[in-house]
């Protein structure tokens, strides 16, 4: 295709050329006045020589045309996959390549916009875990970055309406239709549960309150549906009604630290498109506002001081300290409530304010009359329904005095022998405790199976006892125990087999990690997650699920993973020593996964717990349509017609209408009419001679006629 313009180079400056002109109008003026002859011939020679300094050239270009180019998006995310939507998703597709793919001057480029897709994170970030949401015009941008806009003949977008990074339509520069085909039905119905406010921290032992809604728009008969909570993955149910449509608060009870996982589901309605908004997950992080401790030391001794520093120390811990100051040897009558300077408030403590307590301490105790049977068995009870003990036992557990000859002896974990053994030794981390996050690392506990004996300072006493239950994590002398946990009930207790711990305190040889080991018992007793020995995990690194399993016994089961959308894979852990197996997984839905191995489970959130995805799944036109109706573009329920036929349209005309009859729908591809220059010529109009010869033809002519 050759394309021919006119083009001037002339021979003086255009100064020059205007100043002759006005002089040839001038002359030719003045010849007029005077009535002169031949005047016309005068004035074709001026011409003549006017266009010939002016040089006037043809340009000729060899120009190539380029086809337009014409987008396709389709959205291929979650809510695509609802019903009837896949269907008609390929099928409109398969219909636009069959009308353009055998055209040449139109190119057609599909953008697959798939699950997880979405902007691009900021320079410099990587991106953590699948993006939330469908985000159809991040795609669109970054497709139409190698496109020139002067070749844009128009943009499509298969998808369900559900778009949630649609611009404003005054902001789209787009200078081509965007067309909408919508996949859904116009009248499918679907109940969804929202989350409207939720708090992200709340205290042990209290309940926060979370408002969610029931939305059921096209069953509006229908007043009320069950709500089921769940908590951390438990089989048991709390079911509560709601009414629909209005705002609900929910209480939810926080009774542990770290991570509390609330899983909420409503009861399907009469229609549904999808059964994945009607659940919905609130993440509940438990802080204890205030540890309160009970320390009760039976004498004072030099570990006394170790103890009371360590909790003071803290300064979220609201310690309560009774140290029997009355030497056993000492027997003088005196009664038991007029031993103490203040009264010893036995009842309050041990009675009345017990379940206020997180953790009791019973220091180097032995039983003096100042705590009758009945507030031991107390105590017991307040363990068994969920209260902490920790016993650092002295030489009193092993005589007739000890605390094991109590009510108390239903949950302690060791039972006295009668000896105590009075030499020098290192305590010793137990394979069990290699494997236990109590006893795990210590610093200088060295390695599980060594020969080298710890790197630690020695003691010089320990009771011997007799392991009924519970866990040894740490040996002393002659291999008996030295720290013992037990699970009682609902509650936990710990046994420490010596009252010298202290000596690791005051740095003698060398000491010992006696602030991290008691700092980590003190957080099991707590129930605190991080320290549970017995659990399942799962963390979100990058764009991958790591996965950490706690065990006191290797454990080869595989884990399943099921995913947001339901789909199950499996992983198999490896051995990392220390008690943990770990195994990896890659993710690509946003959304709760929930982790099984048969034995353990564990709910993880990777990114929005409550996808935008699946919000809300019924069709809509109400988000593209203005964009659409903007660029000229139009909209088609591809549920109420035929694929629509597409028509090559001039640039300032209608994108889109129905055909004649009203049967079929017809969307418009904007004809651009683009191309490249392959080369150009330049052909003279006038030549020279030619010119020079009508001149003086012209002027010969105006002197013939002056003659007459």
């Amino acid at each position: 295709m050759n394309a021919v313009s006119l083009a001037w180079d002339p021979l003086f400056p255009a100064t020059i050329l205007a100043a002759l002109a006005a002089a040839s109008a001038l002359i030719l003026a003045l010849g007029l006045f005077r009535r002169a002859g031949g005047l016309a011939w005068r004035g074709l020679a001026a011409t003549a020589i006017l266009i010939a300094l002016a040089n006037p050239a043809l340009i000729v270009e060899r120009r190539e045309p380029l086809s337009d180019i014409a987008v396709v998006v389709v959205d291929e995310t979650a809510s695509q996959a609802i019903g009837d939507r896949p269907a008609r998703t390929q099928a409109a597709l398969k219909a636009i390549e069959a009308q353009l793919g055998d055209r040449d001057d139109i190119e057609l480029r599909v953008v697959r916009v798939g699950p997880g897709d979405g902007a691009a994170p900021a320079a410099g970030l990587a991106r953590s875990g699948p993006v939330d949401g469908t985000h159809l015009f991040a795609a669109l941008e970054r497709a139409l970055a190698d496109i020139p806009r002067r070749r844009l003949a128009g943009v499509m977008m298969i998808t369900d309406g559900q778009v949630h990074d649609a611009p404003n339509a005054e902001s789209l520069n787009l200078q081509a239709p965007l067309h909408a085909l919508i996949t859904g039905d116009r009248a499918a119905g679907d109940r969804k549960l929202t989350v409207i406010e939720a708090p992200n921290f709340g205290i042990v032992g209290e309940q926060v309150q979370a408002t969610i809604r029931v939305d059921d728009p096209a069953n509006a008969g229908v007043r009320q549906a069950r709500l089921q909570l769940r908590r951390d993955g438990e089989t048991q149910t709390r079911t509560v009604l709601v009414d629909i449509g209005t705002d609900y608060r929910l209480d939810l009870p926080i009774d542990h630290g770290g991570t509390s996982v609330f899983e909420l589901t409503v009861e399907p309605g009469p229609q549904e498109l999808t059964a994945v908004n009607n659940s919905t997950v609130i993440v509940v992080n438990g802080v204890r506002d205030r540890l309160r401790v009970l320390l009760v030391s039976g004498q004072p001794h030099p570990g006394e001081r170790t103890w009371r520093n360590l909790l003071k120390a803290d300064p979220s811990v609201d310690l309560v300290h009774f140290t029997i100051l009355r030497p056993p040897e000492k027997q003088d009558g005196t009664p038991v409530r007029e031993l103490s300077l203040i009264a010893f408030p036995i009842r309050e403590l041990f009675e009345t304010k017990l379940n206020d307590f997180d953790l009791i301490i019973f220091d180097n105790y032995e039983r003096r009359g100042v705590l009758p049977q009945f507030y031991l068995a107390n105590i017991a009870d307040y363990v068994k329904a969920g209260g902490a003990l920790l016993e650092a036992v002295g030489p009193g557990f092993a005589s007739p005095l000890s605390l094991y000859r109590t009510p108390l002896a239903e949950v302690l974990p060791g039972a006295p022998t009668g000896n105590i053994v009075e030499e020098g030794f290192r305590a010793r981390v137990t394979d069990a405790g290699y494997r236990h996050p109590v006893t795990s690392a210590l610093p200088g506990a060295g390695t599980p199976g060594g020969n080298e004996p710890p790197d630690w300072g020695r003691w010089f006493r320990q009771i011997e006892v007799d392991a009924l239950s519970g866990t040894v994590l740490m040996e002393g002398t002659r291999e008996r125990p030295l720290l013992i946990l037990d699970r009682v009930g609902e509650g936990r207790v710990a046994q420490l087999l010596s009252d010298q711990i202290w000596l690791w305190a005051r740095g003698y040889e060398g000491g010992g990690p006696h602030a991290e080991l008691l700092r980590r018992l003190a957080h099991w007793l707590m129930k605190e997650p991080e320290l549970e020995e017995d659990r399942l995990v799962a963390e979100l690194q990058g764009d991958r699920l790591a996965i950490v399993r706690r065990s006191l016994e290797p454990d080869d089961s595989p884990v399943q993973v099921v995913f947001p959308s339901g789909r199950v894979e499996s992983v198999q852990l490896e051995e990392a020593g220390g008690g943990q197996s770990t195994g990896f997984i890659q993710v690509d839905e946003a959304g709760l996964y929930r982790l099984d191995d048969g034995t353990r489970t564990a709910l993880t959130a990777v990114g929005a717990l409550n996808p935008l995805e699946f919000q809300t799944v019924a069709a809509t036109d109400t988000i593209l349509a203005p964009i659409s109706a903007a660029t000229g573009g139009g909209v088609v329920w591809l549920a109420d017609s035929a694929t629509p036929d597409l028509r090559r349209i001039g640039r300032g005309r209608d994108m889109a209408g129905t055909a004649a009859g009203g049967t079929r729908p017809w969307l418009g591809l904007q004809r651009n009419g683009d191309f490249i220059v392959r080369g150009i010529a330049e052909v003279p109009i006038l030549p020279a001679l030619l010119i020079l010869l009508f001149a003086m033809a012209s002027l010969l002519l105006a002197w013939r006629r002056e003659g007459r």
